[in-house]
């Protein structure tokens, strides 16, 4: 049986961090609830013009360290697949092209998956179908970035839920036939009626940029009805996030999960996560530190689960996401090795 395991993690954050007390000082927010509430104590910010930290940059440096954790040069990448922000270096451009060069990796044919902050499993389950369906697919690439601080208008509160947005990059390099931390079977949900809920209205064919929408702030990131939408999302968002967990552990033929890396989500959810779940904390990662990074953040949660040795031999481990759209998706890793 083929397997398809994670052969190296990388992981990018600038250096520049915005902290509970300076959002609570920007958005009029108090930061107790800040703190306590949307479960956030700082996140990293990109500094794109003093160190050019866009998001191909980041994705390139997160892409690098996966490659040198793994002990692969560029040169041996067949394919790389960008699954991060749309909010990159320029619109209507694609960022994987650059990232394949700025690592050098010429021989690989780059392209992009778009499942906003859910993109994670969306890119994870066509990577390993692509693999197991064409074997010349060695190595595959995944690389995500989020620049996505750059959207937010901190004087907005319809947007407020998206105030946790930091920046960074993660990346992860899959290998086949590697024989550890095997990525299994994946679940993907979606439910169009929430789509034109949460959006940046100017700047598309819609809405094209001119000097009155720069004027009336419309290229920062707004939702149209915010208390339509969360008596909508309310009620379902606990149900679609267990059952995209269980059926991926179904389809993986596992028990469990033992571990969950999901998306940083307010900490109220996480809790309900984890109680659904039957789940301890120590059982899994809460971003409050780092923010969403959008489609990065199970990646640079499975990253620092292994550096701080919270993940045992034969966990059955669940990245778990949902983005805008709304979609919301798992994939089932099973930690370590070697496994029958």
């Amino acid at each position: 049986m083929t397997t398809i395991g994670i052969a190296g993690l990388g992981v990018y954050l600038p250096e520049r961090v915005m902290t509970a007390e300076e959002l609570a000082a920007a958005s009029g927010i108090p930061v107790e609830i800040i703190r306590a509430k949307f479960g956030l104590n700082r996140k990293h910010i990109a500094d794109v013009t003093g160190k050019g930290e866009t998001a191909s940059m980041m994705a390139a440096e997160a892409g690098r360290r996966a490659l040198e954790d793994a002990g692969v040069p560029p040169q041996e990448v067949d394919a790389l697949i960008y699954f991060g922000s749309m909010h990159k270096d320029y619109y209507v451009w694609l960022a994987a092209p650059r990232i394949q060069a700025l690592l050098g990796a010429h021989r690989a044919y780059a392209f992009e998956i778009c499942g906003t902050s859910a993109g994670l499993p969306f890119a994870m389950k066509a990577a390993r179908s692509m693999m197991l369906a064409d074997p010349s697919l060695r190595r595959v690439l995944l690389v995500a970035a989020s620049n996505e601080s750059m959207l937010l208008d901190y004087t907005n509160h319809r947007a407020r839920f998206m105030f946790n947005f930091g920046d960074g990059a993660a990346a992860c390099l899959l290998q086949r036939g590697h024989p550890f931390n095997l990525v299994l079977e994946s679940a993907l949900l979606t439910d169009g009626r929430f789509a034109d809920f949460v959006r940046v209205p100017a700047g598309g064919s819609v809405l094209p940029p001119s000097h009155e929408t720069v004027d009336r702030r419309l290229h920062f990131f707004d939702v149209t009805d915010p208390a339509r939408m969360k008596a909508m999302l309310d009620p379902i968002t606990l149900e679609h996030f267990v059952g995209v967990v269980r059926e991926a552990i179904a389809r993986s033929g596992c028990h469990g999960p033992d571990f969950l890396i999901p998306l940083h989500t307010k900490r109220s959810l996480f809790e309900a996560l984890l109680s659904a779940l039957g789940l301890q904390e120590s059982q899994a990662v809460y971003l409050a530190d780092y923010g969403h990074l959008s489609a990065a953040d199970p990646l640079l949660g499975l990253y620092l689960a292994r550096e701080e040795g919270r993940l045992r031999n034969g966990d059955v481990v669940v990245l778990l996401s949902a983005g805008t759209g709304y979609s919301w998706g798992a994939t089932v890793i099973r930690w370590g090795g070697p496994h029958g």
